[in-house]
């Protein structure tokens, strides 16, 4: 394995349960739902690298690949029937004719016999047919429902949201750590954002004191080599 990959083992050992159901996250980012054979992947924002090309802002341009290669990892570990991804999974509505064919054909490659559904985001409000799933603006998985935008609950609603790419500090002998994290309570997931290239929102940032108002939530975040629970009050 490339020494520069992320371990992408499930953690079991993190379970997170969500209206009756066991959430397993893996180090890559990316939470397997075992009841469903489902993998929900979160934000890939693929051929960001090539869009902000375009805007005069130069990165390696190699965002797809590795994200891909992430991607590889997270299905082996999961085997999963189904992968719903939650939206950006394309960083503009264009992306998808930026990809090297070659991309495209390892996508083909990694999610054959597994049913692929693409989930609209606000960057990628309608993924391309070309590479083949099945596209929803949100679904349900049991009693979650799957979408981009953490939305307003109803009651006794549950749902798993990506969009705010989560990231929580924790002070450590004297230094900070900051790293990417899911965050969440009894009744909402947010996932963190999966791309190479994605960047990571303070949990103590208003967007998320928005959907947790009372300031009481647990946080995952995600190690080098494993995944460590926290409450509110530990991180910032």
């Amino acid at each position: 394995m490339n020494s520069s990959m992320r371990p992408c083992a499930l953690s079991r050992a993190a379970c997170i349960s969500l209206s009756g159901l066991e959430l397993l996250p893996d180090l890559a980012g990316a939470l397997y739902v075992p009841d469903f054979e489902a993998l929900l992947v979160a934000d890939l924002h693929l051929e960001k690298a090539s869009s902000l090309a375009r805007r005069g802002v130069h990165l390696p341009p190699y965002d797809t690949r590795a994200t891909l290669e992430h991607l590889s990892f997270s299905l082996a570990a999961a085997r999963p029937k189904r992968l719903i991804l939650l939206g950006d999974s394309f960083h503009d509505d264009e992306a998808h004719l930026r990809i090297d064919p070659s991309d495209i054909a390892e996508f083909a490659r990694l999610t054959r016999g597994i049913d692929v559904i693409w989930l609209a985001g606000n960057h990628d409000p309608s993924p391309p047919q070309a590479l083949g799933g099945h596209f929803a603006e949100e679904i349900a998985l049991g009693p979650i429902t799957l979408r981009h935008i953490p939305a307003a609950l109803a009651e006794e609603e549950f749902e798993i949201a990506g969009h705010l790419h989560p990231a929580a500090s924790l002070a450590q002998r004297g230094r900070a750590l900051r790293r990417k994290c899911f965050i969440g309570h009894e009744r909402r997931i947010v996932m963190p954002a999966y791309g190479s290239f994605t960047g990571g929102l303070s949990v103590s940032a208003e967007p998320f004191q928005a959907i947790f108002p009372d300031g009481r939530f647990d946080v995952w975040m995600i190690g080098g080599k494993a995944i460590h629970r926290f409450p509110a009050g530990r991180i910032r």
